[in-house]
């Protein structure tokens, strides 16, 4: 029984010291899977943040990579545009150092002209003064020697010719008539009743003179039309009717033989007609109120058959005065508008281009009378007002470049004409010298009325008559109390 005990005791004692080595066996393993267990996941973690930072580092590097390329690009621009700016200073300062250059020869070439005009002037100096002086003692006994009657309301517009040795005026008329008159004979030889309104404007056509010697007037009128009246034959040859208002002002041209003609509106448009063809060439457009008178620009030298092409012009231009209180040059040639000047305060009812006379004053210049009173020379190179004459009392209807200074006694000063003259309904003339820091040089006053002033225009008159030299100008008066006249004054 003890035996038995013993050896169930043994095999009990066997089977625990076998539980317990294979508890120690899991324990052990257990330990040694925790042991593993934890440096694999050491390992994970050191893996996990070492990729981490390393793509963070990498994105980090690559964002302040294309900064730095975006930062190098802006810099590299900044140097390109540094050398593109050194560049066009560079060119300045040539350009600056050629144009001093040109100057100082300019300066050294007129510092001896300088002394050349000097000892010529100081030995003209009196002489010119003497001849000054004279020619205004003449203007001073300018004295009334002929009037024409037979208009029987205002006279408008006045024309002076030559033909056939005969010195003759034509008129136009708001009795709706266009007249002409035998200066030598004192009496009118001829009229016109064709136009249903106003006559706003007449010239003699230089075109039909110098093509098929006929004696022809052209006329614009408030009917809206143009015609052209031969003096012989009484008759109308030509009419111009694509303007849809009246037409106020008209000029023919000084090149071409007197081919082309110019009109301002009351339509706010100005038309180029072909004489020789009957057509209207084009349209300039740009005032916003009608037209009270256009010009062209005088001859660019002495040949008088410079042609202007189809519609060109060979630098030829237009200038117009308007009721928008503006006067616009217009490029023939282009038909475009080139410059617009500003400054009247009223109607530009006269325009005038300057003589295209070297040592002049006043070339290259347009002067404009306007209802704001005033006389206004500008500069068309630089498209500027450069002078204001102020001393007319009311509306300012007719301005002229006058080549009156020495004209009678030296040839050789007609090239130098400075003077200016401008008419006006506060019943004078008056004669400025653009020299002399707008000085009125002289006024010419018209008769006087009690009750109602004469208003008066004038075209100034120089040149030869028949044998003598003669200078004068031809008044129109607008008296709407009685009968109007056409007055003549000369020396």
């Amino acid at each position: 029984e003890d035996i038995r005990k013993l050896n169930i005791e043994n095999e009990r004692l066997k089977m625990e010291l076998q539980l317990k080595e294979k508890k120690d066996e899991e324990i052990e393993y257990l330990k040694q899977y925790q042991k593993d267990n934890l440096q694999f996941n050491s390992a994970q973690v050191y893996y996990y943040y070492y990729y981490y930072y390393y793509f963070l580092f990498s994105k980090i590097t690559f964002v302040e990579m294309e900064k730095l390329k975006k930062d190098i690009e802006s810099k590299n621009n900044e140097i390109q545009k540094i050398k593109q700016e050194m560049q066009v200073k560079q060119k300045q300062i040539m350009e600056q150092q050629k144009n001093f250059e040109e100057k100082n020869k300019q300066m050294n070439e007129n510092k001896e002209e300088k002394k050349e005009n000097i000892m010529n002037n100081n030995s003209s100096t009196s002489i010119i003064n003497i001849a000054f002086n004279y020619n205004f003692e003449l203007v001073r006994s300018f004295k009334l020697i002929n009037t024409f009657t037979g208009h029987t309301d205002w006279v408008r517009s006045i024309d002076y010719s030559i033909f056939d040795d005969c010195q003759f005026i034509c008129s136009g008329s708001d009795d709706k008539t266009v007249r002409v008159w035998d200066i030598d004979n004192n009496k009118q030889i001829q009229s016109f009743n064709g136009h249903s309104d106003s006559v706003y404007c007449v010239k003699f056509s230089s075109y039909h003179y110098h093509n098929n010697r006929q004696n022809v007037i052209c006329s614009s009128s408030d009917d809206n039309t143009i015609c052209f009246w031969d003096v012989k034959d009484n008759q109308q040859l030509q009419l111009f009717n694509e303007h849809t208002e009246g037409v106020w002002g008209i000029e023919i041209s000084p090149f071409n033989g007197g081919r082309y003609l110019v009109s301002g509106s009351y339509d706010s448009t100005i038309r180029l007609w072909d004489i020789e063809t009957s057509k209207s060439l084009h349209v300039f457009k740009g005032h916003t109120e009608g037209i009270w008178c256009v010009d062209f620009s005088p001859l660019q030298s002495d040949n008088k058959s410079n042609s202007i092409g189809m519609i060109g012009g060979n630098g030829y231009t237009i200038c117009s005065g308007s009721l928008d209180n503006t006067i616009r040059i217009w490029d023939i040639e282009k038909t475009k508008q080139l410059t617009v000047f500003k400054g009247h305060e009223d109607s530009v009812r006269s325009t005038k281009y300057g003589p295209n006379e070297s040592g002049s004053d006043i070339a290259n210049t347009i002067l404009s009378g306007s209802l704001d009173k005033s006389v206004r020379l500008w500069d068309i190179r630089s498209g500027k007002q450069t002078q204001v004459f102020d001393g007319h009392t009311s509306d300012v209807s007719a301005v002229a470049y006058s080549q009156l200074v020495l004209h009678n006694l030296f040839n050789w000063f007609k090239s130098r004409p400075n003077i200016i003259c401008s008419a006006s309904k506060d019943n004078t003339i008056r004669f400025w010298d653009v020299r002399s820091n707008k000085r009125e040089l002289y006024a010419i006053k018209g008769e006087e009325e009690k009750d109602n002033g004469i208003s008066l225009e004038a075209l100034f008159i120089f040149g030869n008559n028949k044998n003598e030299t003669t200078f004068g100008e031809f008044l129109f008066t607008k008296d709407p109390k009685k009968e109007d006249n056409i007055l003549i004054n000369c020396n």
